[in-house]
């Protein structure tokens, strides 16, 4: 989707003829080849296999509890069936906390990954603000198809003009 609108921008520009300026960048590109992106992803991918080889002894475990109880079910009398449900259950609740907790939207991967990776990525984007001054440019598309539009010029920009059109207050 956002291609199509960067295609369409650029379509516009040039039936309209506007002297904008366009450019586009392949950021993934250019991440795989700076040593602090490599060194960044590679501590965090390792710290996601680490977490990820203890969510799956989690798993096993829950899932050795719940063969030997299918097994052993006939056999135990009500309140210690109960009991082992209990054990498992509250496994299954703690694999779920630890999953939420280490790779969950605001877990400690995505604090690892803002911490390690975003400078990194900063630096980046300073690059790109740079080399738009630098060339005068209007708008860079990210040609990796991460993020679309990494850089606009706001003189382009035309929100105002339409919450006025619309009444919508800042």
């Amino acid at each position: 989707m956002k291609k199509i609108i960067a295609v369409l921008i650029l379509l516009i520009s040039g039936i309209s003829g506007f002297s904008q300026k366009f450019g586009y960048v392949d950021t993934k590109y250019v991440l795989e080849r700076m040593p602090g992106y490599i060194a960044a992803q590679k501590e965090v991918d390792q710290l996601s296999e680490k977490w990820q080889k203890e969510l799956e002894v989690l798993y096993k475990g829950i899932e050795q509890k719940y063969n030997d109880l299918r097994a052993e079910e006939p056999l135990l009398p009500g309140d210690v069936l109960k009991q082992r449900q209990d054990e498992i259950f509250e496994m299954e609740r703690k694999a779920k906390e630890f999953k939420k907790n280490k790779f969950g939207y605001e877990g400690e991967l995505f604090k690892v990954q803002d911490e390690k990776i975003k400078p990194v990525q900063d630096q980046l984007y300073q690059a790109i603000e740079l080399m738009v001054g630098e060339k005068k440019l209007d708008f860079i598309i990210d040609k990796s198809g991460n993020s679309g539009i990494i850089y606009f010029n706001p003189i382009y920009d035309r929100t105002k003009d339409i919450t006025t059109r619309l009444g919508v207050k800042d």
